[in-house]
This record gives C-alpha cells, structure tokens and sequence, in this order.
C-alpha cells in the first residue's frame, strides 16, 4: 500500500482548523478518518499482479547514441485499472522519462518507450518494473514490483573513427609508393606488362605473350596479408583516470581505430585484453565482421585491481603468432610495470617481432609539473617532474631492445598509432 498527496492533503485541510482552534479531539479524529478512508481506498484499487509485462531492449548501442527500451503493459483483469509504470534501470544505463502513466479497460495493452543515454560502456542491467494502481478516490493505491530481466550491451564510443578517412588516403598513398613489382610464385599477381632488358624469363607469361604478340612479363605486389596483434593491459594501472575516463577507455579507442586500418590494408588483426588472465579476445581474418566483433568483445573489458603478468603475456603472444607481426602493446610506462618484468617480455616479443609500447599520458601531469604559485605547487610539481623523467628512462630501455614507443594524451593516442603504423608500412618494416 502506498499514500498519494491527496491524502496528505485531506489531512492538512482538517489538522489546520483544529490546532487553529485547539482541539485535540477533533484532530485526531480527523486523522483517523483520513487514514481509513485511505485504506480503503487502497482496499478498492485493483491488484498490480492483473497487469502483465514485458520488457524489451534493443541488442546493442554505442556510448553517447541514444537509445530506448520498450515495456508490453497488458490488463489480465475484469476491470479497468490506472496505474503508474516505472521502468528502472542501473544509473549508467542513463534512463529517463521512465515513469509512465497508463489507464487500461480490461483486455487491453499499451506499448511504453524509455529513452536511454547510457554512460558506460558494458552490460547495462535492467532493474525491477514497479507498479502502482490507483484506487477510485485517489488518496492510496496498491504497489507491486515485478522481474522482467533484461540486459544492454554498450559498445565502445569509437570516437577515433574520424581519423579513419584521413588514414586510409594516407595508406591507398603508401601502397602507390611501394608497390615494388616482385617478380617470382609466393607473391600477390598484379599484372601484365612487355618484357625488358633484365627481367627474368622466368617470370614470361608464354600465353599472354602469343595472343600479343610481344613477350609478356607477370609482375607480382609483396603480400599484404600481414598479422597484428594488439594486446591491453587491463590490470590496476588502466584503471587509473585520465581526464573523464579510465585509462583503458583510450586503449580502446586505439585498438579500434587500428584494427579499422589495418583491415582495410588486408591485414589479419587479432586483440586480448590480458593481465594475469585473458578478459576479452577477437580473432578476425578480415571483412566487415570484424569491427562489430571487436566492438562487441571490448564492450565487457574492464580493469582489474591486479598485476600484469608479463610472462604470461609473452607466452600468448608467441603461442598466437607463428610468423613475424607487428605487437602493439598498450599498457604504461610505470616503474611498477618494469618490476613485474615488462622489459624482459618486450626483449622476448622483438626478437620475432616488431613491437610498439603504447601508453596514456596523463595532462594533469603536465599543469601540475607549470605550478609554481606556492609550496604545495612547489612540491607537486617536483613529483610529476619525477614522474615524467622515469617514465622517459623506461622509454629509452624499450628502444634499447628494439622496440618503438608511443606516448600521447587522451584524444591523441589513437591517430597517433595509426600514424605509427602507416609508418612502418611506408619503411617497409611491416
């Protein structure tokens, strides 16, 4: 049983005169038969189990998209029934306008949307569907909550995807550049053209040549079918904000704006997100399914309050890759890292491997290392200056075994890995 404010209201008619009046007796009575006519009416109101429901909600969305969820409201009973409908959701889900108001005849439904502008990425799970029937003076009513369990997935905003048009002219120029026509079988066919001092004879197309009637030559492009591997660290330092999300937030952002170029340079891509246990992985080959199922899988990757485990994620490397790859390893560049033996695995991957270390900067760093307003300033800037030179020093050690670092803030971090990669493209390194 619930009270509406015209029962509140009816008390205060009555409560008001007598102790205006001091009359005790009169407002008690008064009080009393308020709260009788109340129940009553609660009594009178028709029972929320008589009302069905149904919740349905779209498979997936994007963080920052909106979105909206739908409850199926059916009357089961023999008599007409208002009612207030409240469709509740974890905060994050970000619903709202999700109290409905709704009078049905018997037999009747009624179709009821609940716009949602989720705030996390993740599953997003439904809470209880709360029913509240009216009686016929509207003083009370009868409450009742039902299950109707249902989950959202929100998939990672990709907000980097901006960058993409840019990227790929970048990469069709490149592939232009360095079409080095190769000549012998273990390469990708390009095509025909008339033969010239100096070329092989092995390479003579004898058909092509006796329907032209010129000596024809096959001309061969190197093979794009390369393979990168992109690897999260998703233990306790991802978890650390920088700006308005996680750490890991922006690795994400990297890893798809990455994976989107490099399938569209006919790249296999595959990502885990790894810290003492793989938490998310997708295995692709190419073609359009492969973002969707990125997406899909990295939705559900979050930080865990635990060490990496760097020889074990040297081990997954190895055991995924057979052939020489570029390891994108995005994780930070703390002295916490190298003591739990980052070095000694990038050692390991570089040997085979071509390997990038990728890591947030934090730009709370940078305005905490320019103050100098008084002693607490003081202080704060000598530790992020200490900060930034041991992360400078962990820097230097990753280049000294071969590997390639990347710092960016932010915003900045997924252009600039594309940047890297078309790179290393252009230098024939990948």
């Amino acid at each position: 049983m619930y009270i509406t404010g015209w029962t509140v209201a009816l008390v205060a008619v009555g409560t008001i005169p007598a102790a205006w009046a001091q009359d005790r007796t009169f407002a008690w009575l008064w009080l009393l038969g308020a709260l009788a006519l109340a129940g009553l009416d609660a009594l009178l109101a028709p029972r929320p189990r008589v009302l069905g429901v149904r919740r349905t909600v779209p498979g997936s969305v994007r963080l920052t998209e909106r979105t909206a969820t739908t409850l199926d409201v059916v009357n089961t009973g023999g008599r007409r029934v208002r009612a207030t409908v409240r469709d509740a959701w974890q905060p994050s889900a970000g619903a709202s306008a999700n109290r409905h108001r709704v009078a049905l005849r018997a037999g009747d439904s009624v179709r009821l949307s609940t716009p949602m502008l989720p705030t996390r990425r993740g599953d997003r799970d439904a809470d209880l569907v709360t029913i509240r029937t009216t009686g016929p003076f509207r003083l009370a009513g009868r409450q009742r909550s039902l299950e109707a369990p249902a989950t959202l997935r929100v998939l990672p905003e990709f907000a980097s995807r901006k960058h993409l048009p840019s990227r790929l002219a970048r990469l069709r120029e490149i592939d232009g550049q360095t079409a080095v026509q190769l000549k012998g079988a273990g390469s990708e066919f390009d095509s025909l053209r008339e033969y010239v001092i100096g070329d092989d004879v092995r390479s003579i197309d004898w058909r092509a040549s006796a329907r032209r009637a010129d000596v024809m030559v096959k001309t061969y492009r190197p093979e794009r079918d390369r393979r990168v591997m992109i690897v999260l660290d998703t233990s306790r330092l991802s978890a650390a904000r920088v700006g308005d999300a996680p750490r890991l937030d922006a690795s994400i952002e990297g890893t798809l704006l990455l994976t989107a170029l490099a399938t569209k340079a006919g790249d296999r891509v595959q990502v885990s997100a790894f810290d003492r246990v793989e938490r998310a992985r997708a295995l692709g080959t190419g073609g359009p399914a492969v973002m969707p199922a990125l997406a899909n899988a990295l939705a559900t990757a979050e930080p865990a309050l635990v060490e990496p485990d760097w020889p074990a994620i040297a081990r997954l490397v190895q055991s995924r890759l057979s052939q020489r790859a570029l390891v994108v390893l995005l994780t930070t560049l703390d002295p916490s890292a190298v003591d739990g033996g980052l070095l000694d695995t990038v050692a390991a991957i570089s040997a085979k491997h071509a390997v990038v270390v990728a890591s947030v900067d934090d730009p709370e760093l940078a305005a905490l290392e320019a103050g100098r307003d008084d002693a607490h300033d003081y202080y704060a800037a000598a530790a992020a200056a200490r900060t930034a030179v041991e992360s400078d020093a962990i820097a230097a050690r990753v280049r000294e075994l071969g590997a390639e670092v990347l710092t960016a803030l932010p915003d900045d971090l997924a252009p600039a890995l594309a940047d890297r990669y078309l790179a290393l493209k252009a230098s024939g390194r990948l």
